[in-house]
């Protein structure tokens, strides 16, 4: 049997990974899925249930760091440890700096893309450690290289690399493998229930969306780097040169970066 506890699953990346995940495995599969939204987490558990995986539906909101503990403890009271954990739960921010007054929703950014990884992966360090078993962090391409307009969700996406690369390196003599997936634009809402300058949900992304890599697929790479512990999943070439070209000619990423700014600011 294997223990899987995912957060944000209720929809997107995390729910389409539940899915997958109990489709390829079936009874074998305990899993633990949780979000803020009961309603949502349900209709995940109950597809996943089809395939024969055991369910546990754990509304958490991972920006409280006492959730993220309890979270932990009831997947470890229910079904005796951890095997695999993915900090998949995120939000997303657009806006300039220049049009924010008020800097409270990056404090909340933090804690639900940073601080909720940091206090789910902590509190099941020690469980991981016993199973050898699998970190996960959905990550973003948004920390490898900076956007303009992007400067909350990007502090947030390369501070959480920064945590996961360096505990990697500490759990490597314990057996524990720490996967970093970084997706581009994927086919979901998270860009539409981001913040806003106003620190409201935007409702439109600002990115464009044409493109967008299928939900499905985004599901099945950062499973596959799962399954073979895989330290990075970069899931596809524009990601791979943009990884490359930081190194060789920031200044020229830059300039793509303050181009693709001018053509968002045009008119519609």
């Amino acid at each position: 049997m294997s223990v899987v506890i995912i957060t944000g699953a209720s929809d997107g990346i995390g729910a389409e990974l539940a899915r997958q995940m109990a489709q390829a495995q079936g009874s074998s599969l305990q899993l633990v899925l949780a979000a803020r939204s009961w309603d949502k987490l349900e209709a995940v558990a109950n597809g996943c249930r089809q395939h024969g995986a055991m369910v546990l539906v754990r509304p958490t909101d991972v920006g409280r760091e006492d959730d993220c503990r309890a979270l932990i403890a009831d997947t470890v009271a229910r079904f005796g440890g951890i095997d695999t954990l993915v900090n998949n739960a995120g939000m997303s921010g657009h806006a300039l700096l220049e049009d924010v007054t008020d800097l409270g929703w990056y404090e909340d950014l933090m804690r639900v893309n940073l601080w909720g990884s940091i206090w789910c992966t902590h509190a099941a360090l020690p469980h991981l450690k016993a199973s050898r078993g699998r970190l996960v962090a959905v990550s973003s391409l948004a920390g490898i290289v900076a956007l303009p307009g992007r400067t909350a969700y990007s502090t947030t996406k390369f501070a959480m690399n920064g945590f996961f690369e360096a505990l990697r390196i500490e759990l490597a003599p314990h057996g524990v493998s720490v996967t970093v997936a970084y997706p581009g634009v994927v086919a979901t809402g998270i860009r539409l229930r981001g913040y806003n300058a106003q620190g409201l949900p935007a409702g439109q992304s600002k990115l464009d969306e044409a493109g967008a890599m299928p939900v499905d697929v985004c599901a099945r790479l950062i499973r596959d780097g799962i399954e073979q512990r895989q330290r990075e999943v970069l899931m596809s070439a524009k990601g791979r040169l943009a990884r490359w070209l930081k190194l060789i000619a920031p200044g020229l990423v830059d300039r793509m970066a303050l181009q693709a700014l001018k053509q968002d600011a045009r008119p519609h």
